[in-house]
């Protein structure tokens, strides 16, 4: 029997001022070990909900290249979120009111047909540090350039 990819993905979005500078961290863990990734990227000016759902978006978007097609079709993810409204409007417990989340929603309904299972599970905001480090990493690295 083939045994099927567990990832762990931690994911994390802030901005400085709401909206405003904007950035995601993601950090990607194969179970078993063998595979660690940790990422911060800069978004531009966004709010921090805006910044939560584009960190899942890069999150799903880059395990695909990583893992490639065909494993990721079989691939459970389990991703740790420290944004308790974005876990509750992925599990449909919550509406979703505003148009942007909307779209970044849809994005990720669509994103996650090409994976086997994918969860979402809510985690206090000390067991998310890695993934808040990589935003404020991209934050700081981006807000300093204008200096």
């Amino acid at each position: 029997m083939e045994k099927h990819s567990k990832y762990l993905i931690h994911t994390d979005g802030g901005s400085r001022g709401n909206p405003g500078p904007a950035a995601v961290g993601v950090v990607i863990e194969k179970s078993g070990g063998g595979m660690k990734h940790a990422y911060g990227e800069f978004l531009g000016r966004a709010t921090n909900n805006e910044a939560e759902y584009q960190a899942v978006i890069f999150a799903l978007k880059k395990l695909k290249q990583l893992a490639g097609k065909e494993e990721a079709k079989k691939a459970t993810i389990e991703f740790h979120v420290d944004s308790e409204l974005l876990v509750r409007q992925l599990g449909g417990q919550y509406k979703i009111m505003d148009d942007k989340i909307q779209k970044l929603f849809l994005e990720i309904w669509n994103l996650k047909l090409d994976f086997g299972e994918v969860t979402f599970k809510h985690v206090p905001r000390e067991k998310n540090k890695e993934a808040d480090r990589m935003v404020n990493y991209a934050l700081d690295k981006e807000l300093n350039k204008l200096l």
